[in-house]
């Protein structure tokens, strides 16, 4: 089974982050990460290799999730079924703002556009079809206020 050693830095703090709503949407812009990528999981023991490739981990009780680039994925002989684009939302919010997530998820849905949601400690990140990625950028630049 893959361990993960989680270090806080409890020096490290939210300085700067938006809590209110109105701000954090007044503040609103995407950005795209280059590449195609794919969700996948693997069982307990996996290749150094592609874990450290991987953008992102999540541990869950049937295996381990990873996040590649579609070619990665492929090559290590894994159905690249979803292809997403990674898009960015760059204001800086604070992990205990509310509303965020159900503004953009609303947005979103009321456009039937997919969307996964990764939480980093600076920015949310959203997983969204390939084929989609320009209007979901469009849609959620649309939520900007102010």
């Amino acid at each position: 089974m893959v361990t993960h050693r989680v270090v806080i830095d409890e020096t490290a703090s939210m300085s700067g982050a938006l809590h209110d709503l109105d701000d954090i949407l007044a503040s609103l812009d995407v950005a795209r990460r280059d590449g195609v990528w794919t969700v996948v999981t693997v069982p307990d023991r996996v290749e150094p290799e592609l874990l450290a490739e991987a953008a992102a981990t999540i541990a869950e009780d049937e295996g381990l999730t990873l996040v590649l680039p579609v070619e990665m994925a492929e090559a290590a002989g894994f159905d690249a079924g979803f292809r997403a684009s990674w898009l960015t939302l760059t204001v800086h919010s604070a992990l205990e703002a509310v509303g965020l997530t159900a503004a953009f998820a609303r947005a979103l849905g009321d456009h039937e556009i997919p969307c996964n949601v990764l939480a980093g400690y600076h920015h949310d990140h959203l997983l969204v079809p390939v084929d989609r990625a320009e209007e979901a950028m469009a849609v959620l630049r649309g939520l900007r206020t102010g």
